[in-house]
C-alpha cells in the first residue's frame, strides 16, 4: 500500500500544503536529525518540485552533505548553516528587509536570518559591525535603516542594540539574541532578557539565534499588501 502523499515513513511527514494555506513553503530544521533522515526528507522532497525554495536551517557539514546527495543542484551558504531547494532566489516583491548584525561573530545567525527573507521574497541590505560599543557606526548607517520597512537587529553580548535602533526607525524591528558573548550572557539568555526589556517601542523579539524565525517574520511585515504596494 502506498504512503500517503508527503509520509516518509517512519521519520516525518511533510506538510506540502503550507505555501498555499500561509503563502510560504514548510523549512526543514536539521539540527537533531540524522544524515539519512535528511536524505529521505530531501529525496522526498525531490519529486515534488515547486515555485517556492524549501530551506534546511541549521545544517552543519555532515547533514549539509546528506541534503546534496539527494538535491545536488541545492544552494549551500555554510556560514549561514542554510540550504535551498530549488536554488533560484525569487524575484522580490514587497517592502526592504535591512538585517543589522552588531558584530562579525553574531554574522552566521544574521546570514540566515538575510537568506530567510530573500527566499521568502524580499529585498534585503545587510549592515554587518555596528554594535553598541561604538556607537558611531550605527548611527553612521541612519539612512539605511530608515528606508527599510522591517529591520532584523542580531546581536549578543549585552544585546542592547535593538533598542537603539528602535529609537531611531519607524518601522518594526525584529529582535534575534545570539549565544555569542563570555559567561555571564548565559548562551544569549542576557540578551534575551536585555532584548525583552526594551525601552524602545515596536521592538518583536525571537529565540536565540533563531535567524530563521527573525528573517521569516521580518518578510511577513515587509510583504505587498492587498490594494497597495509596499516599499518607499
Amino acid at each position: 500500500m502506498a504512503e500517503p502523499d508527503g509520509v516518509v515513513p517512519g521519520v516525518a511527514e511533510l506538510d506540502h500544503d503550507r505555501a498555499r494555506r500561509r503563502g510560504y513553503p514548510e523549512a526543514v530544521y536539521c539540527e537533531g536529525k540524522s544524515p539519512d533522515q535528511l536524505r529521505r526528507i530531501a529525496a522526498a522532497l525531490a519529486g515534488r518540485p515547486g515555485n517556492a525554495a524549501t530551506l534546511f536551517t541549521r545544517a552543519d557539514d555532515e547533514r549539509a552533505a546528506a541534503v546534496l546527495e539527494a538535491l545536488p543542484d541545492a544552494r549551500h551558504e555554510p556560514d549561514a548553516r542554510l540550504l535551498a531547494w530549488p536554488p533560484r532566489e525569487p524575484d522580490p516583491t514587497g517592502g526592504l528587509v535591512v538585517i543589522v548584525c552588531a558584530g562579525t561573530s553574531d554574522l552566521p545567525v544574521a546570514r540566515e536570518a538575510e537568506l530567510t527573507a530573500r527566499y521568502l521574497g524580499r529585498r534585503t541590505e545587510l549592515v554587518v559591525d555596528v554594535g553598541v560599543a561604538g556607537i558611531h557606526r550605527v548611527l553612521a548607517r541612519v539612512e539605511t535603516l530608515r528606508a527599510a520597512d522591517a529591520v532584523v537587529v542580531v546581536a549578543g553580548m549585552d544585546g542592547a542594540l535593538p533598542g537603539v535602533v528602535a529609537g531611531l526607525v519607524s518601522a518594526p524591528v525584529v529582535a534575534v539574541p545570539t549565544s555569542v558573548g563570555y559567561g555571564a550572557a548565559f548562551e544569549g539568555l542576557a540578551p534575551l532578557l536585555t532584548m525583552l526589556n526594551a525601552c524602545a517601542p515596536g521592538v518583536g523579539v525571537v529565540n536565540i539565534d533563531n535567524g530563521y524565525g527573525g528573517g521569516h517574520l521580518a518578510a511577513q511585515i515587509a510583504a505587498p499588501r492587498a490594494g497597495g504596494r509596499m516599499g518607499r
